[in-house]
Protein backbone atom coordinates (compact mmCIF):
# COMPACT_ATOMS: atom_id res chain seq x y z
CA UNK A 1 0.00 0.00 0.00
CA UNK A 2 1.04 3.51 -1.01
CA UNK A 3 1.27 6.12 1.50
CA UNK A 4 -1.22 9.13 1.61
CA UNK A 5 0.34 12.73 2.33
CA UNK A 6 1.12 13.15 5.76
CA UNK A 7 3.82 14.50 7.91
CA UNK A 8 5.68 12.14 6.52
CA UNK A 9 4.62 11.95 2.58
CA UNK A 10 3.79 13.91 -0.11
CA UNK A 11 2.63 12.99 -3.63
CA UNK A 12 3.28 14.68 -6.84
CA UNK A 13 2.13 14.08 -10.49
CA UNK A 14 4.85 13.46 -12.85
CA UNK A 15 4.24 16.37 -14.61
CA UNK A 16 5.79 17.94 -11.85
CA UNK A 17 9.46 16.78 -13.32
CA UNK A 18 8.79 17.01 -17.02
CA UNK A 19 7.96 18.71 -20.09
CA UNK A 20 6.75 22.24 -20.08
CA UNK A 21 4.91 21.74 -17.12
CA UNK A 22 8.24 20.82 -14.86
CA UNK A 23 7.97 23.02 -11.21
CA UNK A 24 11.26 22.48 -10.02
CA UNK A 25 10.82 25.39 -7.25
CA UNK A 26 8.01 23.62 -6.07
CA UNK A 27 9.33 19.99 -6.02
CA UNK A 28 12.67 21.87 -4.12
CA UNK A 29 10.43 23.60 -1.58
CA UNK A 30 8.31 20.53 -0.48
CA UNK A 31 11.96 19.03 -0.03
CA UNK A 32 13.37 21.39 2.04
CA UNK A 33 10.55 21.34 4.17
CA UNK A 34 10.94 17.48 4.68
CA UNK A 35 14.72 18.11 5.94
CA UNK A 36 13.97 20.62 7.66
CA UNK A 37 11.39 18.49 9.97
CA UNK A 38 12.17 15.19 10.31
CA UNK A 39 12.62 13.80 6.84
CA UNK A 40 10.66 12.18 4.72
CA UNK A 41 9.16 10.68 1.35
CA UNK A 42 8.49 12.38 -2.14
CA UNK A 43 6.44 9.99 -3.80
CA UNK A 44 6.54 11.09 -7.98
CA UNK A 45 4.21 9.96 -10.48
CA UNK A 46 0.65 9.81 -8.66
CA UNK A 47 -2.21 11.88 -9.55
CA UNK A 48 -4.10 13.87 -6.99
CA UNK A 49 -6.95 11.82 -5.76
CA UNK A 50 -5.19 8.73 -6.78
CA UNK A 51 -4.51 5.52 -5.03
CA UNK A 52 -1.83 4.58 -7.62
CA UNK A 53 0.36 5.64 -10.57
CA UNK A 54 -1.56 5.37 -13.67
CA UNK A 55 -2.15 2.03 -15.22
CA UNK A 56 0.83 0.99 -17.65
CA UNK A 57 3.15 4.43 -16.29
CA UNK A 58 7.21 3.10 -16.97
CA UNK A 59 9.73 5.91 -15.90
CA UNK A 60 13.09 7.20 -17.96
CA UNK A 61 15.74 5.29 -16.24
CA UNK A 62 17.47 8.53 -16.40
CA UNK A 63 14.95 10.45 -14.32
CA UNK A 64 16.33 9.23 -10.44
CA UNK A 65 19.80 11.30 -11.92
CA UNK A 66 17.68 14.00 -13.16
CA UNK A 67 15.70 14.96 -10.13
CA UNK A 68 18.81 14.73 -8.06
CA UNK A 69 20.52 17.36 -10.14
CA UNK A 70 17.97 19.60 -10.80
CA UNK A 71 17.20 19.70 -6.83
CA UNK A 72 20.72 20.00 -5.65
CA UNK A 73 20.99 23.16 -7.68
CA UNK A 74 18.16 24.95 -6.35
CA UNK A 75 18.73 23.77 -2.40
CA UNK A 76 21.29 24.04 0.30
CA UNK A 77 22.29 21.40 2.65
CA UNK A 78 19.79 18.77 1.12
CA UNK A 79 20.44 14.83 0.55
CA UNK A 80 18.32 12.44 -1.61
CA UNK A 81 18.14 9.56 -2.84
CA UNK A 82 16.20 8.67 -5.70
CA UNK A 83 14.71 5.51 -6.67
CA UNK A 84 12.37 3.72 -9.18
CA UNK A 85 9.71 1.96 -7.21
CA UNK A 86 6.75 -0.50 -8.65
CA UNK A 87 3.29 -0.11 -7.50
CA UNK A 88 0.78 -3.30 -6.92
CA UNK A 89 -0.60 -2.64 -10.08
CA UNK A 90 2.46 -2.73 -12.05
CA UNK A 91 3.41 1.03 -12.40
CA UNK A 92 6.05 2.89 -12.12
CA UNK A 93 6.52 5.55 -9.26
CA UNK A 94 9.93 7.50 -8.50
CA UNK A 95 10.68 7.80 -4.64
CA UNK A 96 12.73 10.50 -2.94
CA UNK A 97 14.15 9.37 -0.10
CA UNK A 98 14.90 12.98 1.77
CA UNK A 99 16.61 12.40 5.61
CA UNK A 100 16.45 14.86 8.11
CA UNK A 101 19.32 17.62 7.37
CA UNK A 102 21.92 17.98 9.96
CA UNK A 103 22.38 21.71 8.77
CA UNK A 104 18.94 24.21 8.35
CA UNK A 105 18.15 23.27 4.72
CA UNK A 106 17.21 26.11 2.25
CA UNK A 107 16.46 26.43 -1.22
CA UNK A 108 19.51 28.61 -3.09
CA UNK A 109 17.56 31.28 -3.15
CA UNK A 110 17.52 31.95 0.72
CA UNK A 111 14.01 30.70 1.60
CA UNK A 112 13.38 28.32 5.00
CA UNK A 113 10.46 25.64 5.05
CA UNK A 114 9.20 23.06 7.61
CA UNK A 115 6.72 20.29 6.97
CA UNK A 116 3.76 20.33 9.44
CA UNK A 117 1.19 17.66 8.80
CA UNK A 118 0.51 17.37 5.20
CA UNK A 119 1.93 21.36 4.32
CA UNK A 120 5.13 22.17 3.61
CA UNK A 121 5.36 25.78 6.01
CA UNK A 122 7.26 28.56 5.28
CA UNK A 123 9.57 29.79 8.10
CA UNK A 124 10.38 33.44 8.43
CA UNK A 125 11.65 36.77 10.48
CA UNK A 126 12.97 35.30 14.01
CA UNK A 127 11.37 31.95 13.39
CA UNK A 128 14.96 31.25 11.24
CA UNK A 129 16.79 32.00 14.12
CA UNK A 130 14.38 29.07 16.36
CA UNK A 131 14.83 26.79 13.33
CA UNK A 132 19.26 26.74 13.76
CA UNK A 133 19.01 27.20 17.60
CA UNK A 134 16.98 23.88 17.94
CA UNK A 135 18.40 22.13 15.49
CA UNK A 136 21.18 19.49 16.07
CA UNK A 137 22.84 16.66 14.79
CA UNK A 138 21.64 14.46 16.58
CA UNK A 139 18.23 14.93 19.00
CA UNK A 140 19.35 15.49 22.68
CA UNK A 141 17.71 12.77 23.53
CA UNK A 142 19.52 10.10 22.42
CA UNK A 143 22.90 11.60 23.11
CA UNK A 144 25.52 9.80 24.98
CA UNK A 145 24.74 11.10 29.08
CA UNK A 146 28.38 10.00 30.26
CA UNK A 147 26.50 7.63 32.64
CA UNK A 148 27.89 3.93 32.53
CA UNK A 149 25.02 1.71 30.84
CA UNK A 150 25.40 -0.61 34.33
CA UNK A 151 24.22 2.34 36.46
CA UNK A 152 20.72 1.69 35.81
CA UNK A 153 18.00 2.00 38.14
CA UNK A 154 17.04 -1.80 38.63
CA UNK A 155 13.68 -0.89 39.84
CA UNK A 156 12.67 2.02 36.92
CA UNK A 157 13.83 -0.79 34.47
CA UNK A 158 11.55 -3.53 35.50
CA UNK A 159 8.50 -1.40 36.11
CA UNK A 160 9.00 0.42 32.29
CA UNK A 161 9.42 -2.96 31.05
CA UNK A 162 6.73 -4.66 33.03
CA UNK A 163 4.28 -2.09 31.44
CA UNK A 164 5.62 -2.27 27.78
CA UNK A 165 4.99 -6.03 27.77
CA UNK A 166 1.49 -5.21 29.10
CA UNK A 167 0.45 -2.81 26.43
CA UNK A 168 -1.49 -3.80 23.62
CA UNK A 169 -0.16 -0.70 21.86
CA UNK A 170 3.57 -2.63 21.79
CA UNK A 171 3.82 -5.11 18.99
CA UNK A 172 4.13 -9.11 19.93
CA UNK A 173 8.08 -8.91 17.96
CA UNK A 174 8.96 -6.38 20.25
CA UNK A 175 7.80 -7.38 23.35
CA UNK A 176 9.13 -10.69 22.45
CA UNK A 177 12.77 -8.60 22.96
CA UNK A 178 14.91 -9.48 25.72
CA UNK A 179 15.29 -6.69 28.19
CA UNK A 180 18.63 -5.61 27.06
CA UNK A 181 17.02 -5.04 23.34
CA UNK A 182 14.40 -3.23 24.59
CA UNK A 183 16.80 -0.77 25.70
CA UNK A 184 18.51 -0.50 22.55
CA UNK A 185 15.05 -0.40 21.11
CA UNK A 186 13.92 2.55 22.79
CA UNK A 187 16.90 4.15 22.40
CA UNK A 188 17.26 4.25 26.22
CA UNK A 189 21.11 3.38 25.53
CA UNK A 190 23.89 4.31 22.95
CA UNK A 191 26.68 1.18 23.06
CA UNK A 192 28.18 1.34 27.04
CA UNK A 193 26.29 4.63 28.07
CA UNK A 194 22.85 5.44 28.61
CA UNK A 195 21.19 8.50 26.27
CA UNK A 196 19.58 11.30 27.83
CA UNK A 197 16.30 10.06 27.90
CA UNK A 198 17.48 6.56 29.38
CA UNK A 199 18.43 9.22 32.22
CA UNK A 200 14.98 9.99 32.47
CA UNK A 201 13.54 6.95 31.79
CA UNK A 202 15.49 4.29 34.11
CA UNK A 203 18.17 6.21 35.64
CA UNK A 204 19.09 6.79 38.85
CA UNK A 205 18.06 9.72 40.83
CA UNK A 206 21.58 11.31 41.33
CA UNK A 207 21.81 11.28 37.57
CA UNK A 208 18.58 13.29 36.55
CA UNK A 209 19.70 15.55 38.75
CA UNK A 210 23.01 15.99 36.73
CA UNK A 211 21.24 16.66 33.52
CA UNK A 212 19.92 19.76 35.11
CA UNK A 213 16.61 20.02 32.57
CA UNK A 214 15.13 16.98 34.17
CA UNK A 215 11.36 18.01 34.45
CA UNK A 216 9.88 19.76 37.80
CA UNK A 217 6.56 20.68 38.78
CA UNK A 218 5.05 23.11 40.67
CA UNK A 219 1.23 23.51 41.75
CA UNK A 220 0.28 26.75 43.09
CA UNK A 221 -3.26 27.51 44.43
CA UNK A 222 -4.47 31.09 44.53
CA UNK A 223 -7.65 32.79 45.73
CA UNK A 224 -10.16 35.67 44.51
CA UNK A 225 -7.89 38.19 45.19
CA UNK A 226 -4.98 36.29 43.46
CA UNK A 227 -2.78 35.82 47.03
CA UNK A 228 -1.42 31.96 46.55
CA UNK A 229 -3.07 29.83 49.52
CA UNK A 230 -1.29 26.41 48.58
CA UNK A 231 1.36 25.04 46.70
CA UNK A 232 2.81 21.54 45.90
CA UNK A 233 6.23 20.84 44.39
CA UNK A 234 7.88 17.63 42.86
CA UNK A 235 11.22 18.68 42.47
CA UNK A 236 13.38 15.90 43.99
CA UNK A 237 13.67 14.09 40.67
CA UNK A 238 13.19 10.91 42.23
CA UNK A 239 10.13 9.94 39.62
CA UNK A 240 10.38 9.83 36.02
CA UNK A 241 8.25 11.40 33.21
CA UNK A 242 5.90 8.70 33.22
CA UNK A 243 5.25 8.36 36.73
CA UNK A 244 4.71 12.30 37.18
CA UNK A 245 2.10 12.14 35.34
CA UNK A 246 0.13 9.96 38.30
CA UNK A 247 1.59 11.45 41.12
CA UNK A 248 0.47 15.22 39.99
CA UNK A 249 -3.04 13.62 39.03
CA UNK A 250 -3.19 11.75 42.77
CA UNK A 251 -0.98 14.10 44.62
CA UNK A 252 -3.40 17.57 44.56
CA UNK A 253 -6.77 17.48 45.98
CA UNK A 254 -8.52 20.02 44.07
CA UNK A 255 -8.12 17.30 40.97
CA UNK A 256 -10.94 14.90 43.04
CA UNK A 257 -13.37 17.88 43.17
CA UNK A 258 -16.70 16.96 41.47
CA UNK A 259 -20.04 18.95 41.05
CA UNK A 260 -22.97 17.14 41.76
CA UNK A 261 -25.88 17.76 39.13
CA UNK A 262 -29.50 16.22 38.33
CA UNK A 263 -30.65 15.57 35.06
CA UNK A 264 -34.33 14.20 35.18
CA UNK A 265 -34.82 12.37 38.05
CA UNK A 266 -31.07 11.12 38.44
CA UNK A 267 -28.03 12.75 40.16
CA UNK A 268 -25.26 13.43 37.59
CA UNK A 269 -21.47 13.87 39.01
CA UNK A 270 -19.45 15.98 36.47
CA UNK A 271 -15.79 16.84 37.74
CA UNK A 272 -14.35 19.85 38.10
CA UNK A 273 -11.72 18.82 36.15
CA UNK A 274 -11.96 15.73 34.12
CA UNK A 275 -8.88 13.48 34.49
CA UNK A 276 -8.13 12.62 30.69
CA UNK A 277 -7.84 16.24 29.99
CA UNK A 278 -5.50 16.85 32.67
CA UNK A 279 -3.78 13.98 31.91
CA UNK A 280 -3.34 14.95 28.54
CA UNK A 281 -2.49 17.99 29.94
CA UNK A 282 0.19 17.00 31.75
CA UNK A 283 1.74 14.49 28.86
CA UNK A 284 2.20 17.76 26.71
CA UNK A 285 3.85 20.23 28.92
CA UNK A 286 6.47 16.83 29.97
CA UNK A 287 6.59 15.30 26.15
CA UNK A 288 6.52 18.31 24.17
CA UNK A 289 8.98 20.63 25.91
CA UNK A 290 12.83 21.55 24.86
CA UNK A 291 14.39 19.88 27.30
CA UNK A 292 17.86 21.84 26.53
CA UNK A 293 15.97 24.82 28.19
CA UNK A 294 16.03 24.86 31.73
CA UNK A 295 12.51 25.77 33.57
CA UNK A 296 9.61 24.62 35.62
CA UNK A 297 5.89 23.14 34.54
CA UNK A 298 3.69 25.54 36.64
CA UNK A 299 0.35 24.74 37.26
CA UNK A 300 -2.04 27.44 38.66
CA UNK A 301 -5.15 26.69 40.19
CA UNK A 302 -7.66 30.07 39.99
CA UNK A 303 -10.95 29.78 41.26
CA UNK A 304 -12.43 29.86 38.09
CA UNK A 305 -9.39 27.77 35.72
CA UNK A 306 -6.66 25.87 35.67
CA UNK A 307 -3.49 27.20 33.20
CA UNK A 308 -0.47 24.79 32.84
CA UNK A 309 2.42 26.68 31.92
CA UNK A 310 5.61 25.05 29.97
CA UNK A 311 9.05 26.42 29.60
CA UNK A 312 9.94 26.64 25.59
CA UNK A 313 8.08 28.49 22.74
CA UNK A 314 5.64 26.21 20.67
CA UNK A 315 7.50 24.42 18.11
CA UNK A 316 7.86 26.36 14.54
CA UNK A 317 4.60 25.97 12.66
CA UNK A 318 2.21 25.37 15.01
CA UNK A 319 0.38 28.43 16.62
CA UNK A 320 -2.06 28.91 19.00
CA UNK A 321 -4.38 29.23 16.32
CA UNK A 322 -3.88 25.95 14.13
CA UNK A 323 -2.88 24.02 17.48
CA UNK A 324 -6.19 21.80 17.11
CA UNK A 325 -4.91 20.20 13.61
CA UNK A 326 -0.98 20.62 13.58
CA UNK A 327 1.51 18.50 15.39
CA UNK A 328 5.03 18.45 15.43
CA UNK A 329 7.18 16.41 18.08
CA UNK A 330 9.65 17.61 20.00
CA UNK A 331 11.10 14.18 21.76
CA UNK A 332 10.28 11.69 19.44
CA UNK A 333 11.85 8.39 21.14
CA UNK A 334 10.18 9.97 24.72
CA UNK A 335 6.39 10.65 22.64
CA UNK A 336 6.78 7.19 21.12
CA UNK A 337 7.18 5.45 25.05
CA UNK A 338 4.53 6.97 26.06
CA UNK A 339 2.33 5.87 22.96
CA UNK A 340 3.30 2.90 23.67
CA UNK A 341 2.45 3.14 27.82
CA UNK A 342 -0.86 4.56 26.24
CA UNK A 343 -0.66 7.85 28.43
CA UNK A 344 -1.14 9.77 25.37
CA UNK A 345 -3.02 9.27 22.06
CA UNK A 346 -1.66 9.06 18.49
CA UNK A 347 0.21 12.10 16.89
CA UNK A 348 -1.93 15.35 16.44
CA UNK A 349 -5.18 14.02 18.49
CA UNK A 350 -4.35 15.42 21.87
CA UNK A 351 -6.40 18.29 21.65
CA UNK A 352 -9.13 17.21 19.59
CA UNK A 353 -9.97 14.41 22.74
CA UNK A 354 -9.94 17.76 25.09
CA UNK A 355 -12.36 19.62 23.15
CA UNK A 356 -14.72 16.13 22.94
CA UNK A 357 -14.24 15.91 26.37
CA UNK A 358 -15.09 19.52 28.10
CA UNK A 359 -17.40 19.89 25.23
CA UNK A 360 -19.53 16.97 26.09
CA UNK A 361 -19.31 18.58 30.08
CA UNK A 362 -21.14 22.05 28.87
CA UNK A 363 -17.40 23.48 29.61
CA UNK A 364 -15.70 25.66 26.77
CA UNK A 365 -12.70 24.51 25.20
CA UNK A 366 -9.17 24.89 26.38
CA UNK A 367 -7.49 28.36 25.14
CA UNK A 368 -3.48 28.02 24.24
CA UNK A 369 -1.30 31.14 24.27
CA UNK A 370 2.33 31.89 23.16
CA UNK A 371 4.47 34.41 25.65
CA UNK A 372 8.17 35.04 25.07
CA UNK A 373 9.50 31.64 25.98
CA UNK A 374 6.71 30.03 27.53
CA UNK A 375 3.54 28.49 26.40
CA UNK A 376 0.21 28.70 28.50
CA UNK A 377 -2.85 26.39 28.46
CA UNK A 378 -5.98 27.62 29.79
CA UNK A 379 -9.44 25.25 31.49
CA UNK A 380 -11.93 26.71 32.75
CA UNK A 381 -13.46 25.32 35.93
CA UNK A 382 -16.73 26.03 36.13
CA UNK A 383 -20.20 24.78 33.31
CA UNK A 384 -21.40 26.78 31.05
CA UNK A 385 -24.78 24.73 30.16
CA UNK A 386 -25.00 21.69 32.67
CA UNK A 387 -28.07 20.90 30.51
CA UNK A 388 -26.21 20.19 27.31
CA UNK A 389 -24.45 17.32 29.28
CA UNK A 390 -27.90 15.09 28.28
CA UNK A 391 -27.83 16.88 24.84
CA UNK A 392 -24.75 15.83 24.14
CA UNK A 393 -25.13 12.02 25.81
CA UNK A 394 -28.53 11.43 24.39
CA UNK A 395 -27.11 12.67 20.60
CA UNK A 396 -24.21 10.33 20.85
CA UNK A 397 -25.90 7.42 22.01
CA UNK A 398 -28.55 7.70 19.63
CA UNK A 399 -26.49 8.53 15.99
CA UNK A 400 -22.84 7.44 17.24
CA UNK A 401 -21.63 10.75 16.16
CA UNK A 402 -17.72 10.78 15.17
CA UNK A 403 -15.41 13.03 17.50
CA UNK A 404 -15.49 16.06 14.62
CA UNK A 405 -19.01 15.65 15.32
CA UNK A 406 -19.53 15.55 18.58
CA UNK A 407 -16.91 18.71 18.70
CA UNK A 408 -19.07 20.59 15.79
CA UNK A 409 -22.41 19.85 17.58
CA UNK A 410 -21.06 20.89 21.12
CA UNK A 411 -19.56 23.97 19.68
CA UNK A 412 -22.80 25.00 18.68
CA UNK A 413 -24.85 24.08 21.28
CA UNK A 414 -22.65 26.03 23.28
CA UNK A 415 -23.75 29.21 22.08
CA UNK A 416 -26.66 30.36 19.90
CA UNK A 417 -25.91 29.76 16.27
CA UNK A 418 -22.42 30.70 14.51
CA UNK A 419 -21.79 31.89 11.03
CA UNK A 420 -19.67 29.88 8.48
CA UNK A 421 -16.61 32.07 9.25
CA UNK A 422 -17.42 32.05 12.90
CA UNK A 423 -17.57 28.21 12.73
CA UNK A 424 -14.34 28.13 11.01
CA UNK A 425 -12.29 30.07 13.59
CA UNK A 426 -13.83 28.42 16.41
CA UNK A 427 -12.28 25.09 14.94
CA UNK A 428 -9.24 26.82 13.56
CA UNK A 429 -10.59 26.08 9.77
CA UNK A 430 -9.36 27.99 7.27
CA UNK A 431 -12.02 28.04 4.79
CA UNK A 432 -15.57 27.15 5.03
CA UNK A 433 -14.88 24.09 2.25
CA UNK A 434 -13.25 22.57 5.16
CA UNK A 435 -16.46 22.56 7.65
CA UNK A 436 -17.69 19.78 5.33
CA UNK A 437 -16.13 16.59 7.20
CA UNK A 438 -16.61 18.18 10.65
CA UNK A 439 -20.19 19.03 10.16
CA UNK A 440 -20.60 15.44 8.61
CA UNK A 441 -24.24 13.64 9.40
CA UNK A 442 -25.56 16.67 11.60
CA UNK A 443 -27.43 17.90 9.18
CA UNK A 444 -28.51 14.83 7.44
CA UNK A 445 -29.83 14.10 11.25
CA UNK A 446 -31.36 17.34 11.57
CA UNK A 447 -29.42 17.84 15.07
CA UNK A 448 -28.13 20.91 13.29
CA UNK A 449 -29.97 23.38 10.84
CA UNK A 450 -28.77 26.71 8.64
CA UNK A 451 -30.18 29.80 7.60
CA UNK A 452 -29.15 32.23 5.00
CA UNK A 453 -26.65 31.43 2.69
CA UNK A 454 -23.14 31.56 1.15
CA UNK A 455 -21.17 33.76 3.47
CA UNK A 456 -24.42 34.76 5.87
CA UNK A 457 -25.27 30.94 6.51
CA UNK A 458 -25.47 30.52 9.90
CA UNK A 459 -25.48 27.07 11.85
CA UNK A 460 -27.38 26.34 14.51
CA UNK A 461 -29.04 23.56 16.70
CA UNK A 462 -32.73 23.94 16.79
CA UNK A 463 -35.08 24.31 19.47
CA UNK A 464 -36.91 20.60 18.68
CA UNK A 465 -33.67 19.02 19.05
CA UNK A 466 -33.23 20.66 22.07
CA UNK A 467 -36.55 19.97 23.54
CA UNK A 468 -36.30 16.33 22.28
CA UNK A 469 -33.15 15.59 24.40
CA UNK A 470 -35.05 17.17 27.11
CA UNK A 471 -33.07 20.35 26.82
CA UNK A 472 -35.22 23.87 27.91
CA UNK A 473 -34.02 26.30 25.35
CA UNK A 474 -33.96 30.12 26.03
CA UNK A 475 -35.84 32.38 23.57
CA UNK A 476 -33.53 34.41 21.35
CA UNK A 477 -33.28 36.42 17.83
CA UNK A 478 -29.98 34.83 17.48
CA UNK A 479 -31.23 32.87 14.95
CA UNK A 480 -33.94 35.02 13.19
CA UNK A 481 -34.79 34.48 9.59
CA UNK A 482 -33.68 36.42 7.58
CA UNK A 483 -37.22 37.62 5.89
CA UNK A 484 -38.34 38.25 10.01
CA UNK A 485 -35.22 40.57 10.26
CA UNK A 486 -35.96 42.27 7.12
CA UNK A 487 -39.75 43.01 8.10
CA UNK A 488 -38.57 43.96 11.75
CA UNK A 489 -36.38 46.59 10.79
CA UNK A 490 -38.45 48.32 7.98
CA UNK A 491 -40.57 48.07 11.17
CA UNK A 492 -38.28 49.96 13.15
CA UNK A 493 -37.28 52.81 11.13
CA UNK A 494 -40.92 53.83 9.14
CA UNK A 495 -41.17 54.34 13.75
CA UNK A 496 -38.29 55.77 14.49
CA UNK A 497 -37.09 57.65 11.31
CA UNK A 498 -34.00 58.76 11.18
CA UNK A 499 -31.81 56.40 12.96
CA UNK A 500 -28.37 55.17 12.65
CA UNK A 501 -27.33 51.53 12.58
CA UNK A 502 -26.48 51.84 16.16
CA UNK A 503 -29.97 53.08 17.17
CA UNK A 504 -31.77 50.17 15.26
CA UNK A 505 -29.76 47.83 16.37
CA UNK A 506 -30.39 48.37 20.20
CA UNK A 507 -34.17 48.65 19.49
CA UNK A 508 -34.64 45.17 17.60
CA UNK A 509 -32.68 43.06 19.43
CA UNK A 510 -28.73 43.71 20.61
CA UNK A 511 -28.15 39.71 20.96
CA UNK A 512 -28.73 40.08 16.73
CA UNK A 513 -24.97 40.14 15.46
CA UNK A 514 -24.16 43.81 14.15
CA UNK A 515 -23.01 42.70 10.86
CA UNK A 516 -26.39 40.83 10.07
CA UNK A 517 -28.00 43.98 10.96
CA UNK A 518 -25.13 46.15 8.55
CA UNK A 519 -25.81 43.77 6.19
CA UNK A 520 -29.70 43.55 5.77
CA UNK A 521 -29.84 47.38 6.16
CA UNK A 522 -27.32 47.36 3.10
CA UNK A 523 -29.23 45.41 0.84
CA UNK A 524 -32.38 47.16 1.59
CA UNK A 525 -30.97 50.34 0.95
CA UNK A 526 -29.56 48.88 -2.41
CA UNK A 527 -33.38 47.68 -3.48
CA UNK A 528 -35.05 51.04 -2.76
CA UNK A 529 -36.57 50.38 0.37
CA UNK A 530 -34.51 53.22 2.61
CA UNK A 531 -32.88 56.58 2.19
CA UNK A 532 -29.57 56.95 3.42
CA UNK A 533 -28.41 60.49 4.79
CA UNK A 534 -24.77 61.20 6.04
CA UNK A 535 -21.59 59.49 6.12
CA UNK A 536 -19.82 56.71 7.93
CA UNK A 537 -21.57 56.63 11.80
CA UNK A 538 -23.54 59.63 10.86
CA UNK A 539 -25.05 57.63 8.47
CA UNK A 540 -29.12 57.71 9.15
CA UNK A 541 -32.13 55.75 7.30
CA UNK A 542 -35.46 56.74 7.00
CA UNK A 543 -38.24 54.87 4.38
CA UNK A 544 -38.24 55.79 0.91
CA UNK A 545 -41.44 57.38 -0.14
Amino acid sequence: MIPLESQDYDRKSLRTVTGKTADWDELAKDAVAFAAARGGKLLIGIEDGQEFPPPGQILDRALPDKVRKRLRERTVNLELIPEIRVAPNGAEYLELLIPRSIAVPSTSDGRFFIRVGDNSVPVVGDEVLRLATDRSSVPWETLPSGVPRHRLDPEKLASLIARLRASERVKASVKAKTDEELLEHYLLVDGDQLTHLGVLCVGRRADRVRLGTAPVVQALKFDETGQRVNKWVWDEHELTPMELVDAVWHGIPEFQERYELREGLFPVSVPMFDEAVVRELLVNALVHRPYTQRGDIFLNFYPDRLEVVNPGRLPIGVTPGNILHKSVRRNDELARIFHDLNLMEREGSGFDLMYEILLGQGKPVPVPSEGADSVMVMVQRRILKPELIGLMTRADQAFQLSQKEKITLGTLALSDGLTAQELCARLELGAAEALKPWLGRLEGLRLVETTGRTKATRYFVPPKVLSTLEVEPHTTLVRIEPHRLRALILEDIKRYPDSGIGQIHARIGSEIPRTQVKRMIDELAIQGHLDATGLNRGRKYRIKP
